[in-house]
């Protein structure tokens, strides 16, 4: 599997939350953003299809 990096500025007060939150959990702050990133709700493109989602959505 191909990785690639992200890089984010955020507030310290958030910051410390991820932290907290994956340490409660006994986990890395990358899975925990992960997860959250799973559990994003994209609607059903028709399976059939073959246009590719935007790699930019902000683009």
């Amino acid at each position: 599997m191909k990785e690639d990096y992200l890089r984010i500025r955020m507030s310290k007060r958030r910051m410390d939350k991820l932290r907290l939150y994956a340490q409660m959990k006994d986990t890395t702050m990358t899975h925990v953003i992960e997860d959250c990133i799973d559990s994003l709700k994209i609607p059903d493109i028709d399976k059939n299809s073959t246009v590719p989602l935007p790699v930019n959505p902000a683009d």
